[in-house]
């Protein structure tokens, strides 16, 4: 499903585009997961309904890797992703989870962008001690409930 839309800024810097409401319907779900494609760059996301609109969030890296900003008009591809979501869990975080049912139950309940949320720093660390230090974090939140 191909569409023009202008880039919506929100608030300080949370970006989306409004979906055309026949879009959404024509993908088959409210909340539909979608491969989208702003010029050039394609990505994994999820239309959400938000005060009455249909959103499909523009991350700062996608703004980055697609070359647009808050106030340009793009063209948008929305394909289904029928693909499954799965997260790589780094090993450190993996077994800490294993060892915490609590914690773990709290992480296999979030999104796939909520797991991708609190992993992603953790594969991004470049030092072992920054990779300890977030997986700590990150199993704190989860111990909490609040990942």
């Amino acid at each position: 499903m191909k569409f023009r839309a202008t880039i919506l800024l929100s608030g300080k810097t949370a970006t989306g585009i409004e979906v055309p409401e026949e879009v959404v319907a024509a993908l088959g779900s409210r909340r539909p997961p979608v491969w989208a494609t702003i010029g050039g760059y394609t990505y994994r996301s999820s239309v959400a309904s938000m005060g009455g609109r249909f959103l499909l969030p523009v991350s700062a890296e996608v703004r980055e890797r697609a070359g647009v900003a808050a106030g340009d008009e793009v063209d948008v591809e929305l394909e289904l992703d029928t693909e499954p979501r799965e997260v790589a869990v780094p090993p450190e975080l993996a077994e800490l989870l294993e060892r915490e049912p609590d914690a773990k139950r709290t992480f296999e309940a979030l999104s796939y962008s909520g797991k991708q949320r609190l992993v992603g720093p953790i594969a991004d660390a470049r030092t072992t001690e920054t990779r300890r230090r977030r997986v700590d974090k990150a199993i704190s939140q989860l111990r909490a409930g609040r990942a």
